[in-house]
């Protein structure tokens, strides 16, 4: 059994714990390697290591630290049919998924790239008579990265760490016991690109020993992915701590689709959004409000669809819906479907019992399907996280847009038209931070924040975009004048902020 290893002041050490947890194949049901539980010695270790190191990274100049992330693109790049199928392995998502996942590495290191153009601040001469202010944007410090299972990759190496060290930080990652080979991996590519050591780091532990991340006063910030109820907590406890916290939290997308939408895109676009990854991500689609007039035509189109998926091994690249995580989860997924049948939502497309010839042992789940869900049943107010779909019937826009905007979740929603006029009304009236028109996953580009609202975030600054430089820098504002000695003794300073001070 290969026992994997944590990275402190960037050496790969063995961890003395005597606790292992299990990281399968999905698609075989078989473990494939085991994560260490590090005790606290050891993350403190990590937390002291990364603060010894942010002493010189945060001294080293901008246009270096970039320099090591140009060429960790590169890495990526040129790694890139390994990094894939290492996310397919450990995660079950698909061939085409598990690219994503990496490409979604690349997209934000780029953007990272630039951070000589985005931490430039700003800057008035003359603000009073003789004096001039200039504001800088400075690294803070030591941040903590708390990282699902769902996205391996894209979350730990692209929402969390560029940004980061790009603007001086370091961050100290603890991965998803789950899914950790490919952080580990990715580690290893940033130090072949030249990464200090110390500046990141990567451990996997239980949420006890990782409690230390959000009380210890060497971490500065939180960035956090994963449930509501461990969301809340952890910005509840970070911030008592003093810390700044973003947590992006659980979701529960709906999509409008109106009498006019083109239907077969749409359902289409639908089964995409729907049973892509499984189902286990926070942009899944998993409600959609059909009005009256289209419904029928609608549900048909998207069993259809949804029959014709190939479900298979994540790392057969002919696959399109892959297995859930682990069995676990598996059975989680399994005990929404008993209820939503108990709440009373008709099953008209049945995935549970799916078997895959020469992999029956894996944990697949094929596209499950309910009809006439209300508002009163779980299965479409709370998250699933599985390749389960509720489809909700309502008469008007008003209709539609108000059970959307009822679920406490606002992730994401999307509208399928052909009606500028409810397009933009849609826009201007729902709560999801992501918005879609005809796009069926308003996933923005790394320029952009991911901007979930209500219960799916907690914070003031998204990731990525504007607002994760703002997450990862500090404002410090210069104020001075200047003065020879004779025109020093005829004036006193008298600035106090005021106009003319």
């Amino acid at each position: 059994m290969k026992k994997l290893k944590y990275c402190c002041n960037g050496q790969w050490l063995e961890s003395k714990t005597d606790k292992w947890m299990d990281v399968y194949d999905p698609s075989v049901g078989e473990v494939i390697a085991q994560a260490p539980c590090c005790t606290q010695a050891e993350l403190q270790a990590v937390l002291d290591a990364a603060q010894e190191a942010y002493k010189t990274w945060s001294k080293t100049p901008v246009i270096r630290r970039t320099q090591i992330l140009f060429k960790f693109r590169d890495l990526v790049i040129e790694h890139m049919d390994e990094l894939t199928k290492m996310v397919a392995q450990e995660n079950g998502k698909v061939w085409s998924e598990a690219e994503g996942d990496i490409l979604k590495v690349k997209e934000p290191v780029e953007l990272a790239c630039g951070a000589a153009t985005l931490m430039q601040g700003e800057s008035l001469s003359n603000t009073s008579a003789g004096y001039d202010s200039v504001l800088y944007r400075e690294p803070i410090g030591v941040f903590a990265g708390i990282v699902p299972f769902n996205f391996p990759a894209m979350i730990p190496f692209g929402w969390m760490t560029p940004l980061c060290i790009a603007t001086g930080n370091c961050i100290v990652l603890k991965s998803s016991s789950t899914t950790p080979m490919t952080s580990i991996r990715l580690l290893e590519l940033l130090q072949e690109a030249g990464l200090p050591p110390g500046v990141v780091s990567v451990v996997t532990t239980d949420r006890s020993v990782g409690d230390l991340m959000l009380t210890s006063p060497i971490i500065k910030g939180v960035s956090f992915v994963g449930t509501t109820p461990v969301g809340l907590q952890v910005y509840s406890k970070a911030a008592a701590h003093g810390k700044r916290v973003q947590a992006q939290c659980e979701a529960k997308n709906h999509a409008l689709v109106m009498n006019d939408a083109v239907l077969e895109r749409t359902a289409k676009g639908i089964i995409n959004s729907s049973f892509g990854c499984a189902g286990e991500r926070c942009m899944a689609l998993p409600v959609v409000v059909a009005q009256e007039g289209i419904h029928d035509k609608l549900v048909e189109r998207i069993i259809a669809n949804a029959k014709a998926l190939k479900v298979g091994c994540a790392y057969d690249k002919a696959s399109e819906l892959g297995p859930v995580v682990n069995q676990k989860h598996k059975d989680r997924v399994l005990g929404w479907i008993e209820k939503g049948i108990k709440e009373g939502a008709k099953l008209i497309l049945d995935g549970r019992g799916i078997k895959v010839p020469g992999f029956e042992k894996g944990f697949f789940i094929g596209p499950t399907i309910f009809d006439n869900v209300t508002e009163d049943m779980s299965i479409g107010r709370e998250e699933i996280f599985g390749p389960v779909l509720s489809i909700k019937k309502v008469k008007t826009f008003e209709e539609g847009v108000s059970c959307i905007n009822s679920n406490p979740f606002a992730n994401g929603a999307v509208i399928y038209t052909s009606s500028g006029y409810y397009a933009r009304n849609f826009a201007l009236q729902i709560d999801g931070g992501m918005v879609g028109v005809n796009v069926g996953i308003p996933v923005p580009v790394g320029m952009f924040p991911f901007a979930g609202h209500k219960q799916s975030f907690f914070g003031d600054l998204h990731c990525l975009g504007k607002d994760g430089v703002r997450f990862f820098t500090e404002s410090k504002v210069v104020t001075s004048t200047w003065f020879d000695e004779e025109s020093a003794a005829k004036k006193v300073d008298t600035w106090d902020g005021s106009i003319g001070g």
